[in-house]
């Protein structure tokens, strides 16, 4: 059994009674106290101001990638549904950022699906693969602008976790060349893409769990995310969310609680950053 948690919104330090609450809900109570004994660094009193940031997490599709994911549920609503309804609108509120099997379930309703619970699993699969489709025939490809600004985070020498729920991120980030002759994928400190968690976004577990696998405080983190449910989960990890509008839908990720809201991540002051501080360049 996992236990419904309510994460306060402000971003004042957890008290340890706090943080194993909130691994309990993460975690479950078997694994719980490993993992509060993993983060126990993290809990210590610091002198450093909580506003500081340290580190970094990325979402891949949307933030990092240009993937073929929208494409392949739009596709593979054939036989189930008018795919012409399904908008970049939709699959952004809708979709993005979510599990599979949930993210399937949500789009049948917003199209008013019969039974969209039971059909759920099929278009679900059936979007699997389309997209594995997509992928083969080279589909997918790196926004150059991330591509730039994960370099810029690395040579701060901060520490940097990739986290989504989706279970094809790392074969897509892995086809990525870096000039370096490394691929995306090995860049990153901490993966956590795909993991099988009780909850998905807006829950924050999965950026939780980045946050533990990086040995930092959620505090110390910014999440750079594309998806409404994704900004969503950075505010209630209490990490500071930072908006990528690549579709026209701003909007939706100010109303979600990003702190900034970016069209490109060339926007970010690279400067502030290294001082702990998320914010946009000066014109």
């Amino acid at each position: 059994m996992v236990v419904a948690l309510s994460i306060p919104q402000s971003r004042e330090r957890l008290s340890r009674e706090d943080w194993f609450r909130i691994l309990l809900g993460v975690f479950g109570k078997s694994r719980a106290k490993g993992n509060y004994m993993i983060t126990r660094e993290l809990l210590a009193p610091r002198s450093v101001q909580v506003e500081t940031l340290t580190a970094a997490i990325f979402d891949v599709d949307g933030v990092l990638l240009a993937s073929p994911h929208e494409r392949a549920w739009r596709e593979a609503l054939r036989g189930f549904a008018d795919s012409e309804r399904f908008t970049t609108a939709m699959y952004q509120a809708e979709v993005a950022g979510k599990p599979r099997l949930r993210g399937a379930r949500a789009a049948l309703e917003a199209l008013g699906v019969p039974d969209a619970a039971g059909q759920a699993a099929a278009y679900a699969e059936c979007k699997q693969k389309r997209l594995e489709e997509l992928i083969a025939e080279g589909h997918v490809k790196a926004f150059p602008d991330a591509l730039r600004f994960v370099q810029a985070v690395a040579d701060l020498g901060w520490p940097m976790a990739v986290a989504s729920s989706s279970k094809n991120a790392n074969g897509m980030m892995q086809s990525i060349c870096l000039g370096s002759g490394q691929s995306l994928l090995n860049v990153f400190r901490a993966n956590v893409c795909g993991r099988d968690l009780p909850r998905g976004k807006p829950d924050p577990a999965i950026f939780l769990l980045a946050a533990s696998e990086l040995h930092v405080d959620p505090l110390h983190c910014f999440v750079a995310e594309d998806a409404p449910a994704g900004i969503e989960a950075a505010c209630a990890g209490r990490m500071e969310g930072l908006g990528v509008a690549r579709k026209d839908d701003a909007a939706g990720l100010r109303t979600a609680g990003a702190k900034i809201v970016v069209t490109s991540l060339d926007e970010i002051a690279v400067d502030e950053l290294a001082e702990g501080c998320l914010r946009r360049q000066l014109a």
